[in-house]
């Protein structure tokens, strides 16, 4: 099933094959998420979800970022107006609509998108040199897709209002 996606390794792995496995392999964009990436990983979840061999799922990036969030380069000379009418990030939250068991398996960065990723997952594991962020407010913007609600079910509301207002990151 690898050969099928630019932005992602998918593989049925396991003693008895039944745990999916996908890994973001954008490496050169830290698993920044850009559309193309997006798409595809919705793809493959819902091949996933309809594989009767599978009993749940891994989500996974590199040692070096689990995912470093929205691809800025693809997003940054869009309008509001393109962005609301043009169904931005929609179909963002397919992970947290999949019946399956869905771990996130972080190390390295999970900031921003990529860390509203890995909040939208059942279970997160994280490494020891995982980095969990929301840094929008560094780019004058704030977290878009549910990284504000989830977050403050993860972590409570003070640290999530201090990570959303400044950006800070927390380990581990």
């Amino acid at each position: 099933a690898g050969a099928a996606f630019q932005y992602l390794l998918v593989q049925k792995t396991g003693a008895q094959k039944n745990v999916g496995l996908i890994q973001l392999n954008r490496p050169q964009a830290l698993n920044a998420l850009c559309e193309g990436l997006m798409a595809e990983l919705r793809r493959a979840l819902e091949a996933m979800e309809s594989d009767p061999e599978v009993g749940a799922i891994v989500l996974t990036g590199s040692q070096k970022a689990f995912a470093a969030g929205a691809d800025i380069k693809e997003m940054q000379n869009k309008t509001f107006q393109e962005c609301y009418s043009g169904g931005f990030l929609s179909g963002w939250d397919k992970l947290s609509v999949v019946r399956k068991p869905i771990i996130a398996a972080v190390n390295g960065y999970a900031l921003g998108g990529g860390c509203e990723l890995a909040m939208m997952c059942d279970i997160i594991y994280a490494g020891e040199k995982a980095q969990f962020g929301q840094p929008e407010i560094l780019l004058g913007t704030i977290p878009g897709a549910g990284g504000t609600q989830r977050l403050t079910r993860a972590v409570g509301k003070s640290l999530a209002m201090e990570m959303v207002l400044t950006g800070d990151r927390i380990s581990a």
